[in-house]
């Protein structure tokens, strides 16, 4: 019964029925939504006594969590190396997560075998998603790891390169591994380790998915350079080389801000090359209202939007 973007209400359906079969254990098969369905799951049976969605507003801190196992179907959210989890109570129009210590798998079976029959088009939301996890992290203030930015750009392009190599052969191993390997490095720490991401395009983001019900990773794709044209001068140089180290673009030392922003867009006909919007106007199919902008910031921002 696991959806994309999944609820609130199906884990609850699970906590009481692992309640009710005194589960030990739970094994998550399938990608992100399923997983971290599991780990909220987990979260609940494990503290019978809390509301499972006051962990997900930081109004409570589990105690416990049930041990979840992984095979993973899907590359895409990393999930199945992660502490994350992420959960939309639809009776209140909210997406939220939540890192947990008790949230990171036992285990985690990585076939890519698996993700051949993957669709295009969630194979295309799967290649956003990682690369912004480590972009999260990526786009900071911190110009020290030197090791960290070497790491994370690797990622990247090889995102960039194997999404383009399945989307063409949907079958072909070699390059559904790289994906799949990268979709856990993205999000296990790794990519940003010794910086502060500050996870503005996801927050964003999922008040896109809360509201319209939209794939997250269409949704990250259709909002990611509307932001980085609105911040990109507060560390124009690590926008210049993310346009030279992963779009593989000249840099025009004379004018940094023209190499920054070629950088954007070539991230963006990138999404497109995915079939992946860059608009919200893309992605819902029209404009969006004010008074939805003035919701989704209202929420975003947990209120505090004065």
């Amino acid at each position: 019964g696991v959806q994309a973007n999944p609820t609130l209400a199906m884990a609850k359906e699970g906590i009481e029925l692992g309640k009710k079969e005194g589960v030990d254990f739970i094994l998550a098969v399938g990608g992100g939504s399923v997983i971290d369905s599991a780990k909220c799951i987990a979260d609940g049976i494990a503290n019978p006594d809390v509301d499972v969605w006051k962990f997900y507003m930081k109004e409570e801190t589990p105690k416990a969590a049930l041990p979840v196992g992984v095979i993973l179907t899907l590359s895409a959210t990393g999930s199945e190396m992660s502490a994350s989890s992420v959960i939309t109570n639809t009776e209140l129009g909210l997406k939220r997560g939540f890192n947990s210590p008790g949230h990171r798998p036992l285990f985690s079976i990585c076939n890519p075998e698996l993700t051949y029959t993957v669709s295009p088009f969630q194979t295309g939301c799967g290649a956003v998603d990682i690369m912004m996890h480590t972009m999260e992290r990526y786009f900071s203030q911190e110009d020290d790891m030197i090791l960290t930015d070497e790491l994370a750009e690797s990622l990247l392009r090889t995102v960039k390169n194997s999404a383009y190599k399945v989307m063409l052969t949907p079958e072909d191993y070699r390059h559904r591994a790289q994906v799949m390997w990268a979709g856990s490095l993205s999000h296990n720490g790794l990519t940003g380790c010794g910086t502060v991401g500050g996870y503005a395009t996801h927050m964003l983001e999922h008040e896109l998915s809360a509201l319209f019900d939209v794939a997250h990773g269409a949704g990250l794709a259709a909002l990611w350079g509307s932001w980085a044209r609105y911040v990109f001068k507060e560390n124009i140089s690590r926008f210049v080389r993310f346009a030279v180290n992963v779009m593989g673009l000249p840099n025009d030392f004379t004018n940094p801000e023209s190499t920054a922003l070629a950088g954007i867009e070539a991230m963006e006909r990138f999404y497109h090359d995915m079939s992946m919007p860059i608009s919200i106007q893309e992605l819902i199919g029209r404009d969006i209202a004010d008074d939805e902008i003035r919701l989704m910031a209202e929420k975003c921002s947990l209120g505090n939007t004065s």
